[in-house]
Parts: C-alpha cells; structure tokens; sequence
C-alpha cells in the first residue's frame, strides 16, 4: 500500500512541476516578446510583478517532488504542497494567457 501513495505523490508532483515550468516558459515567452517590441514596457512591468509567484510556486513544486523519497506521511505531505503549488500556478498561468491573449 506504501508504494500506491508513493506513486499518487510522485505523479501529483511531478504534474505540479510541469504546471510550475509551463507557467515559467510562459513569463519567459512573454518577456522575450515585449522586450523586442516597441511600446512594450507595460508588458514587461507585468511580467517581472509575475516572476515571484512563478518562482514560489516552483520551489514549492521541487520541493513536493524531493518529499516523495520519504515515507508514506513525508508522501501526503507531498502531495498536499504539490496539489496546491500545482493549482496556483495553473490558476496564475490561465490569467496571464486570458490577458494576452489575442487572435482565435
């Protein structure tokens, strides 16, 4: 049974880091662009106000993913920062993409 939650840790962490990065790359995308476009200092304001929560919410992703090569308590705690880490960087990668988004 100890191996079950092992494994429900391990994937919950590692979907909240690839959540994590996704929101990284994203910040990352966006930067780069407004950096070569003209009249795109509002955007870049934007992005570095961003880099904090994309950052925290990495670490926490790792840091839920190097939980895992504990035991079984070690592997919910795990699973509960990797779950939350993972939603608020989906939550903050969907906001980010609904204010730029532009085009169908």
């Amino acid at each position: 049974m100890e191996w079950l939650v092992n494994l429900i840790a391990v994937l919950v962490a590692l979907a909240s880091v690839l959540a994590a990065l996704g929101h990284v790359g994203y910040l990352a995308l966006l930067n780069n662009a407004a950096g070569k476009r003209a009249g795109g200092a509002p955007v870049a304001e934007y992005v570095r106000s961003r880099w904090a929560v994309a950052g925290g919410t990495t670490a926490a992703s790792l840091f839920a993913w190097l939980l895992t090569v504990g035991g079984p308590t070690l592997d919910i705690v795990s699973i509960v920062i990797a779950a939350g880490s993972g939603v608020v960087a989906t939550k903050a990668l969907q906001s980010t993409r609904d204010r730029y988004r532009t085009g169908g």
